[in-house]
């Protein structure tokens, strides 16, 4: 099958995945390739476009906002988090699992070509928008980075490698987020992202089952092996923390740990939102459980304390501070890319 060919492929004529949870996540503005593969507009790529906020990887880390791809090459996630904003297939009645329906994987230089023409129909509409700048919408066209972390679990992919080397022969740099649980696969990855993320949503195993959720019995004791493979990755890699008031804003000392176990570059504090799935009732969340900007800058503060990294900027309206490992990685923050 040709790269437009799988394009084009509609979801909901592909037995992979329920149709009707094909339709629900296409009313939430997902954009599908393949059998397995989706595009989503981030709502930065979009503000950006129009000459408003870009996002905390512009502000961080030098990525261009409105030359960035939002995508992933797994719909599927073997975890149910408490705070994900996205549709947790269970909560909605659903009995799939990706990993088993999958007899087939699409190639990986077919899901690249697939997802930047997809996401290159979708900014499209921007082009008679006055607000939008021409210039900035030419360099939209020609994207330069995507972001491996729409929904689902990018590991589950097992061409995930070839997928990273695709978007590199493009020049496009690649951002991968993955939720710490599959070390065998991580540790059999030949090509590496740009930029590798893992979720870091606890200290401790007790708090890690009550947030994650893990669809398995050994989620934490996964999540422990996977930071042993993390730390020896050559490449930039980075904790995300997403903090939740009275759930896992706790234990400072034991996030510590963890930081000194996996030895990223760069974490991530960021506060919850309280927005799509994280209403769903059954996950018994609130508004006031959404940190402000003091939380989040008291819990990172006290964690540079604890881990000896330092605290060196933060974004306001994705109300998330980052630390550095040290001078080095803190000066080296700005990713220079090739086009």
């Amino acid at each position: 099958m040709g790269a437009k060919a799988l394009q084009k492929q509609e979801l909901k004529a592909d037995p992979h995945m329920p149709a009707e949870l094909a339709s629900m996540m296409k009313k939430q503005g997902y954009h599908f390739v393949g059998k397995h593969s989706a595009t989503k507009i981030c709502s930065y790529t979009s503000s950006s476009l129009k000459g408003g906020v870009t996002c905390y990887k512009h502000r961080f880390y030098g990525i261009r906002s409105w030359r960035c791809i939002q995508a992933t090459p797994a719909i599927g996630c073997n975890l149910a988090c408490t705070f994900c904003w996205r549709i947790i297939p269970e909560e909605e009645g659903f009995k799939w699992n990706e990993i088993n329906a999958m007899k087939e994987w699409d190639d990986p230089e077919e899901v690249v070509e697939g997802l930047v023409e997809e996401h290159k129909r979708i900014i499209s509409g921007y082009k008679g928008n006055d607000k939008v700048k021409p210039k900035l919408w030419e360099q939209a066209n020609d994207p330069a980075h995507v972001a491996l972390s729409l929904t689902g679990e990018p590991l589950f992919y097992p061409k995930i490698s070839g997928l990273l080397a695709a978007f590199h022969r493009r020049k496009i740099s690649t951002f991968l987020v993955t939720n710490g649980t599959m070390a065998n696969a991580l540790k059999s990855m030949t090509v590496l992202p740009t930029q590798l993320y893992v979720s870091v949503q606890a200290p401790n195993k007790e708090v890690y089952d009550k947030v994650t959720r893990p669809k398995t019995l050994s989620g934490w004791d996964s999540f422990m092996k996977f930071l042993e493979v993390f730390k020896t990755l050559e490449t930039r890699r980075v904790f995300r923390l997403t903090l939740i008031r009275g759930v896992n804003m706790v234990d400072v000392k034991g996030f510590a740990d963890l930081i000194k176990k996996g030895d990223p570059h760069y974490v991530e504090v960021k506060g919850f939102v309280y927005v799509g799935g994280a209403r769903n009732e059954s996950r018994d969340l609130s508004y006031q459980q959404m940190p402000d900007k003091k939380d989040i800058m008291s819990f990172a503060e006290q964690m540079a304390k604890e881990s000896g990294y330092m605290l060196a900027d933060y974004h306001e309206s994705s109300n998330i501070a980052l630390l550095c490992r040290d001078e080095n990685a803190y000066r080296e923050r700005i990713i220079r890319f090739e086009k």
